[in-house]
């Protein structure tokens, strides 16, 4: 099989899925803040694992998840009726933090600038004399 069709497969699995969980999925715990990142899909389309990301604080992301795994039937179940594939992948969600951690160093990087840019200009003059 080829590896070409397992990330195409998995592109429109992603699409999907960000369609199901938008529209779809019912669970109160599973908010507007859920976004798929990225599906990877094994080479003979039987496991796909699934990166998930959620904004919100700890015990917020604890509650989706549990939503998210406890509607995993349900969700398999359209992403077959949707794709038309002769095996549904198993569907195996991980939190996925790295949107999270690029804000926070987004933040720290400006309040590195916003510390140079208020030191004196003699400070900074000696610093690039150096």
């Amino acid at each position: 099989m080829s590896y070409q069709r397992a990330i195409r497969i998995a592109e429109e699995i992603r699409r999907e899925l960000s369609d199901i969980f938008r529209n779809h999925v019912k669970d109160p715990r599973i908010n507007d803040m859920v976004s798929i990142l990225r599906a990877d899909v094994s080479r003979d389309l039987r496991y796909a694992k699934i990166y998930v990301s959620i904004l919100g604080d700890k015990n917020e992301k604890e509650n989706a998840m549990a939503g998210i795994e406890r509607a995993s039937g349900f969700i398999r179940k359209e992403l077959g009726q949707r794709l038309g594939l002769r095996y549904v992948p198993e569907l195996r969600f991980v939190l996925d933090d790295s949107i999270e951690y690029s804000i926070h160093i987004a933040q720290r990087i400006e309040e590195l600038k916003k510390k140079e840019g208020s030191k004196p200009e003699e400070e900074k003059g000696n610093k690039n004399e150096i």
